[in-house]
């Protein structure tokens, strides 16, 4: 018979658990915990910097605030350039989804593509605009629709009040308000100002629940005072367009000066374009052509001749100059006028606009020293204009001078110049022989004392050879004012075309200033490719000048300095030296 025995529970864990063991397992449950104990030291005490950063990457953002962009003016205060608040629709993508309903819903308010939404929401980052810039009407709209995840920023938008008028001259900005082109461009450090930021929370979903700090406050841009006046910027450009449109040239440009600051009152283009709705607008449109264009000034370099001449000690108004029944031959080339004349006085050279006589006086004086009156006059150098892409014109080396280019630099030929270069060198005549410097900006008081190129004595002989260029015996009769004495000087140049010059495409151009006793506006004019019949400077450009000018000295209330029933005399049509 076998007896079953039985033994403690407490004897089987005696045999299991000795004692050592547990004291294993005690240490090992206190080494876990320091090591959870350090890490908790290490992450909250020594590297607490990384966590905040991880921390600030889920919950908080940086909101960038931007800055008002300055306002461009006239020089009487009239607003050019201004920005206008409004708001753009963005989204994180990451975190919202919108229903079909809401899509619909969207694409209706905002006028775009179902398609081109779901897009936008399908891009892999946190921030991504929807629509940019939107009319009060439609960002009111969004807000009513009430959908979770869709945000409104504020941005600014340009608006140019003056439209085509003044848009080649003042440029645009881009979506992100920086200058593009113009004078937007050119003053971007001082129009912009510098954007702001502050930052938020935002929960799961991206909603901003709480500001956290202003961290920089925006600084808005200074605003632009330009040299400018609207009045005679809307009338410069009318003036232009139509003469442009009449003569159905390819573009044209007018540059206004004050004759003794040397202050931009107008510069006016045609054609231009609508700064405030760029679709459609081709780059040509959009150029400066009085600025960044280049031509052959042809007869309007006339008197820079004559006055380095004069200045040589060769010559005096009154000096007899043979022209040789107007054809003259400089090597194997022959120089002609358009028409033909026997001798000539200095003064009738100007008159008469005499290729030949002015060829003589060129090649009395040395390559050097015509070179170094021309340079000094501003030619081939680039006007500091604060203009981007301004043109310096072409002024060649006088050490590779042929004897032929002498001369037909003496009448515009071989010699390149934009329209503002030339109206600043006449500022040479308006100053006893000063050069002024041109700025687009306002001026107070007499400006910049300038640069004397040619002694006042030489300088001033010029003003009456000019007076007699605006008159029935000179070639700019159409050029004459009520009550204004005017001197200037009529261009007409073939134009440049495939390594010669073209038989039937030209550059009309006037340039002149009056009132002659006491000069106040300098006014030049081009007319691109005229093709109504008429190409020459005097009966294309002197038109303009004439309109422009009486009218703008009226509005200066510029007083008369001859008599009002004084009638242009009626004379032959004006012509212009011909190519060699």
């Amino acid at each position: 018979m076998i007896r079953a025995t039985t033994r403690p529970a407490g004897h089987l864990l005696a045999l299991h658990l000795q004692p050592w063991r547990g004291r294993v397992v005690l240490i090992l449950i206190l080494l876990w915990l320091l090591v959870l104990a350090g890490r908790a030291v290490y992450l909250q005490g020594l590297h607490h910097t990384f966590l905040q950063r991880k921390g600030d990457a889920l919950a908080s953002r940086v909101v960038e605030l931007p800055a008002h962009r300055g306002m461009i003016e006239d020089r009487d205060g009239e607003p050019l350039a201004i920005s206008t608040p409004m708001e753009s629709l963005w989204v994180n993508p990451t975190v919202v989804q919108l229903s079909e309903r809401q899509m619909r819903q969207l694409s209706s308010v905002l006028q775009m593509g179902i398609a081109e939404i779901r897009a936008k929401l399908a891009e892999d980052r946190e921030f991504v605009y929807i629509k940019r810039r939107l009319p009060p009407d439609q960002a009111e709209a969004v807000t009513s629709l009430d959908i979770p995840g869709l945000y409104l920023q504020r941005e600014y938008r340009r608006f140019y009040p003056s439209g085509e008028v003044t848009a080649p001259l003042l440029g645009f900005t881009g979506m992100d308000d920086n200058g593009q082109e113009g004078l937007e461009l050119s003053f971007q450090h001082w129009l912009a100002g510098k954007p702001g930021s502050r930052r938020v929370l935002h929960d799961r979903k991206g909603n901003i629940i709480e500001d956290v700090q202003g961290i920089l406050s925006p600084r808005p841009g200074q605003d632009l005072t330009l040299s400018i006046d609207m009045r005679l910027q809307y009338l410069a450009y009318h003036e232009l367009s139509a003469a442009v449109l009449a003569n159905r040239a390819k573009a044209g440009a007018l540059v206004m000066l004050d004759a003794h600051t040397g202050e931009i009152l107008a510069m006016a283009n045609y054609p231009s374009f609508n700064p405030n709705n760029l679709e459609g607008v081709k780059s040509w449109q959009i150029r400066n052509h009085a600025v960044t264009d280049e031509f052959e000034p042809g007869s309007t370099m006339k008197p820079f001749t004559v006055a380095a001449a004069l200045e040589s000690g060769k010559y005096t108004p009154d000096t007899l100059i043979d022209t040789e029944g107007g054809s003259y031959l400089v090597g194997i080339k022959r120089i002609h006028d358009a028409h033909p004349h026997g001798m000539l006085t200095v003064s009738q050279v100007i008159q008469k606009s005499s290729n030949v006589g002015a060829s003589k006086m060129a090649l009395s004086l040395s390559p050097e020293y015509l070179w170094t009156d021309l340079h000094n006059s501003g030619f081939g150098t680039i006007p500091q204009a604060d203009f981007p892409g301004a043109a310096s014109g072409s002024l060649r080396p006088y050490q590779h001078w042929r004897p032929i280019e002498q001369a037909t630099m003496s009448y515009g030929n071989g010699i390149s110049v934009s329209l503002l270069q030339l109206a600043r060198a006449y500022t040479i005549f308006t100053n006893h022989g000063v050069l002024k410097p041109v700025t687009l900006l306002k001026q107070t008081g007499a400006g910049s004392p300038g640069v004397r190129v040619y002694s006042a004595k030489s300088a001033d002989e010029l003003v009456p050879m000019l007076e007699s260029v605006v008159s029935s015996e000179g070639t700019a009769p159409q050029a004459e004012l009520d009550g204004y004495r005017v001197a200037g000087k009529t261009g007409t140049a073939h134009k440049p075309d495939h390594g010669g010059y073209s038989a039937d495409k030209y550059i009309a151009s006037f340039i002149g200033f009056a009132p002659v006793s006491n000069p106040r506006l300098i006014i030049a004019v081009m007319i691109d490719e005229p093709s109504a019949g008429q190409y020459y400077g005097g009966t294309v450009s002197a038109p303009v000048f004439k309109k422009v000018m009486q009218s703008a000295l009226r509005q200066l209330d510029v007083a008369p300095d001859k008599s009002l029933v004084q009638t242009v005399k009626p004379g032959k049509p004006a012509s212009e030296d011909e190519k060699t």
